[in-house]
């Protein structure tokens, strides 16, 4: 029997979950942006301005998906230290349900998480007011807190780009309630960040963190549309759901019915018996990944473009703990499945 690990049925839809505007430090207005994401065959973005949630529900149509988000930030205590020294975790928020608009995590004090046009848009922001202030530290234990507090209060959260962040093990592997982190993220790419994260996203599930990794521009749009370092477009996730609404979209992301792309597609995921099946667009090297240090590949026979393989079939074992998969295509880019834990494919 087959168990489809990107549902059998549906369709697939390009989404940008990490997203700036004017309404914080973007440089194109949110209208302007669904316009460039559209243009690039996106159908979803998830627009998460710095520190504060704006829905812009206005611009959902037929064949496009405005989801609300916003993104919080935490940065360590060093006042003596410039910027481009100091260690910060950045988190992504993006609300389940539509009439989701109350953000959490709020202080109410002004400019002392806000700055530039998110301070100036702070009064369109909905918060509780029985809630007190909401006082951020660099610590495990208090991002892990708000990444708690953000599943609680009804949202999809990821951890974003620890590269550009300067996070490393001892850092972020303390930290707990994430539904997903970023394998990609297209803006730090774009300005020469080595922001494609494998071990990072290994890291967490081998400490028994078993989440889902995305793809994602983190674009504020600085360079023309036209410029190679244009931000947008360089890395996406793929979401598998029956239509483009935004419970159903929402709904796929917690089932965690999606992969993150660079560029490869992949077509079909599954398990039948003890054997993964995967097809997927032109590619010079499908890998899978174990816990252990056993792997699996199907690579192109010669390095010339012509030369190319569409699918991998391995078998997993109990021991292995955990598997994934990454597509590699002839220019180097990279999808990258999530992470399934074996034993429930070998339950009693």
């Amino acid at each position: 029997m087959k168990r489809y690990l990107l549902p059998k049925d549906g369709n697939f839809y390009k989404a940008n979950l990490h997203c700036h505007s004017t309404f914080s430090d973007g440089q194109k207005t949110p209208e302007e942006i669904k316009s460039i994401y559209k243009s690039k065959g996106y159908s979803i973005v998830a627009y998460t301005d710095h520190g504060i949630l704006i829905p812009h529900d206005e611009l959902t149509d037929d064949d496009f998906l405005a989801l609300h988000g916003f993104e919080l930030e935490v940065n360590e205590n060093k006042p003596d230290a410039s910027f481009e020294e100091v260690k910060v975790c950045h988190i992504c928020f993006i609300g389940i349900e539509p009439e989701n608009i109350i953000q959490p995590c709020w202080h109410r004090e002004a400019g002392r998480y806000l700055g530039g046009n998110a301070l100036k848009n702070k009064h369109l922001v909905k918060f509780d007011e029985n809630e007190p202030d909401f006082v951020r530290s660099y610590t495990p234990e208090c991002i892990s807190k708000m990444m708690q507090i953000g599943r609680e209060k009804g949202f999809f959260v990821t951890y974003n780009h620890p590269t550009w962040s300067k996070e490393f093990y001892p850092d972020y592997i303390g930290y707990k309630g994430m539904h997903a982190m970023e394998m990609f993220n297209g803006g730090c790419l774009a300005y020469a960040y080595e922001e494609y994260n494998p071990r990072v996203y290994d890291d967490f599930l081998q400490s028994g963190n078993m989440i889902y990794c995305i793809g994602a521009d983190d674009n504020h749009n600085k360079e023309p549309d036209i410029a190679r370092r244009c931000d947008s477009g360089w890395a996406f996730t793929v979401i598998k759901a029956d239509k483009l609404e935004y419970r159903t979209i929402t709904n796929a992301l917690l089932k965690g019915n999606f992969y993150a792309s660079e560029g490869p597609e992949i077509y079909e995921f599954y398990v039948e018996d003890d054997k993964v099946h995967i097809t997927t667009s032109p590619a010079d090297c499908i890998l899978a990944t174990y816990a252990t240090r056993r792997a699996r590949f199907a690579l192109a026979e010669k390095t010339d473009a012509d030369s190319t393989v569409t699918e991998l079939s391995f078998k997993i074992n109990p021991e292995d703990k955990y598997f994934r998969v990454t597509v590699t295509d002839k220019r180097g880019r990279r999808a990258c499945t999530n992470a399934y834990s074996v034993s429930e494919f070998f339950e009693k």
